[in-house]
């Protein structure tokens, strides 16, 4: 799915996210964490939302969230990986599990 992922699992870079972005790159993503619902307030672009379990397997996929709207709440969900729009979309679906590496 993407093979640069930023790790936000601080207060900080928790609450910055995406925010003052243009775009995400082909491969990029951000795994937000702990976190189990997204804002797009002052966002510029939509995005893809897969939330995932503490053993990283999908709960649901949220498919070109727009900016200025919410992500439902998905109570069993303990991070979230925001990918480009268009990314994890009609490819991920709820039971799948993801790996995710260093490096």
């Amino acid at each position: 799915m993407a093979d640069r992922i930023d790790r936000c699992d601080t207060a900080a870079t928790r609450a910055k996210g995406l925010l003052g972005r243009d775009s995400l790159g082909p491969g990029e993503g951000v795994w937000i964490v702990p976190c189990a619902m997204v804002h797009m307030f002052f966002m510029r672009f939509p995005i893809d939302v897969v939330f995932l379990d503490r053993g990283l397997r999908v709960r649901r996929v949220k498919g070109a969230l727009k900016p200025w709207r919410l992500s439902p709440w998905v109570f069993s969900a303990h991070s979230v990986l925001e990918l480009g729009a268009g990314t994890a979309g009609g490819k991920l679906a709820p039971g799948d599990e993801l790996e995710l590496r260093d490096g």
